[in-house]
C-alpha cells in the first residue's frame, strides 16, 4: 500500500489496516500482483499493476513519468528467505511480462536499485535489483539518481 497511498495515510493505516485494505483489494478479485510458488508453497510476489495505480510514483522526482506513454509498472517484490539468490525475482520478472501482455499492456515499468556495493542487505532490495531486469530483457530508459534507474520491457505485439 506503500506505493498507492500518501505517507500521511499509509503512516496512519501501518500495519493492521494497511494489510486489510490491501486484502480487500485481493478480495474484490482485481490482481494487483503475482506470485511465485515452490510446488504448492508461495515463495515470492511481484507487485505489478498500471502505473496510475501507483499515487507516490507520480509525487516522485526520480521515478516521475518518463514519457505520457501508458505503462505498467513493477514496484515491489518479496521473496521467502529461503528462495532468495535462486532466481525468483527473475522468474517473477518474466511471469509480470506475461501477466502484462496478456491484459493488452505494451511497456513493463520497473524501478530496481542499483546497489553501489556488491552486497547490500536484502530488505534495501524490495524494488528488485538492476541486474535482475537486465537478465529478463529489459533497458534502461532514465536516470535522475545514482542508484535507482527506470527500466522498461517493450512487450511486441
Amino acid at each position: 500500500m506503500w506505493w498507492k497511498l500518501p505517507n500521511k495515510d499509509f503512516e496512519r493505516m501501518k500495519g493492521e489496516s494497511n494489510r486489510q485494505a490491501q486484502k480487500s483489494v485481493v478480495d474484490s478479485g482485481h490482481a494487483p500482483g503475482i506470485l511465485a510458488y515452490a510446488g504448492d508453497e508461495p515463495v515470492g510476489w511481484c507487485a505489478v499493476e498500471p502505473r496510475g495505480v501507483y499515487s507516490r510514483l507520480a509525487r516522485s522526482r526520480i521515478l516521475k513519468p518518463v514519457d505520457d506513454e501508458m505503462v505498467w509498472s513493477i514496484t515491489c517484490f518479496f521473496v521467502a528467505r529461503d528462495y532468495r539468490r535462486r532466481g525468483v525475482t527473475v522468474a517473477l520478472l518474466r511471469a509480470a511480462v506475461g501477466h502484462v501482455a496478456g491484459r493488452g499492456g505494451k511497456i513493463l515499468e520497473g524501478y530496481p536499485t542499483e546497489p553501489r556495493k556488491e552486497k547490500m542487505p536484502d530488505v534495501f532490495a524490495y524494488t528488485g535489483l538492476a541486474s535482475a531486469f537486465r537478465k529478463v530483457g529489459f533497458v534502461e530508459v532514465a536516470r535522475r539518481s545514482e542508484t535507482r534507474p527506470i527500466f522498461r520491457f517493450y512487450i511486441e505485439s
